[in-house]
């Protein structure tokens, strides 16, 4: 009986596995196929890149590519700062009500960004952020899930190592520089994996926001050249797609002994 269930219980997971990444496999089908043959499983059809040049000159992505890593950078940066010096202060700095404020700041997890759409619209256009790069990452460099995850990293280290530091001289900021973050690195690499997919894949705050391709990320721009009125075209939409995701496959297939350790060290579960 145990092993009839540990066969359903692979059975089960190899077929979520699989229709999930059904919609993935198709769109990587039809990118080197062309319209019918793609549409009828044509298994005998040759393969083209037909469709990567036709999307490719479409629309400018490179730009859209800069765009997207300069957004995510931007962002990454902001959260290790803003989150390591939060998370820190949560951890080992005794300050009144810490334990109250650290609740408040974990109710962000139970908000929707969607919610907060329009005020954070309101304030992108008083501070003149609108259609640009620092406009559209802003509101997510003060991360509740990043200062949880630092928070619990840094409680984890030994008190002696930072009693260590401070006798060698070591002012608050010194300790935290040599100490606590090296300690961390493993929770850093799994939280910049979550962050720049996360926001690799954004698109209704940077659709709303920006307003020319000068600032639009790869899925506002992906969603523009898939607008029905310049014509749909399954393969070279799918072409563009494959295009846009590429980037994180490649990087998460390089690195995912990588990640899958750094996510295990750093306790998500």
């Amino acid at each position: 009986m145990t092993r009839l269930t540990t066969y359903a219980e692979a059975a089960l997971a190899i077929l979520v596995a699989l229709i999930w990444i059904a919609p993935l496999l198709f769109a990587f089908w039809a990118a080197f196929h062309n319209v019918s043959d793609a549409i009828n499983f044509n298994l005998t059809a040759p393969w083209t890149m037909e469709n990567f040049a036709t999307a490719w000159d479409g629309a400018p992505w490179l730009r859209y590519f800069l765009n997207t890593f300069l957004l995510v950078t931007i962002v990454l940066i902001g959260q290790f700062i803003l989150c390591t010096l939060a998370g820190f202060a949560f951890a080992q700095i005794e300050i009144p009500y810490k334990d109250t404020l650290f609740l408040l700041v974990l109710l962000q997890l139970f908000i929707l960004p969607e919610v907060l759409i329009v005020e954070n619209y309101a304030m992108a256009a008083r501070l003149g952020l609108l259609d640009s790069i620092l406009g559209i990452g802003a509101p997510y460099m003060a991360s509740a899930f990043g200062i949880f995850l630092m928070r619990q990293t840094f409680r984890s280290v030994p008190k002696e190592l930072d009693e260590a530091a401070r006798v060698e001289g070591c002012s608050t900021l010194g300790v935290l520089w040599r100490v606590f973050v090296p300690a961390a690195r493993p929770t850093y690499l799994a939280y910049a994996l979550v962050s720049v997919s996360t926001h690799w894949n954004n698109f209704l705050w940077p659709l709303i926001v920006t307003n020319s391709d000068t600032t639009r990320p790869l899925t506002v721009g992906l969603s523009i050249f898939a607008a029905p009125e310049n014509g749909v075209n399954i393969s070279v939409i799918s072409a563009a797609t494959v295009m846009t995701i590429a980037p994180l496959l490649i990087l998460f297939l390089i690195f995912q002994r990588r990640f899958v350790q750094a996510f295990l060290r750093a306790g998500i579960k």
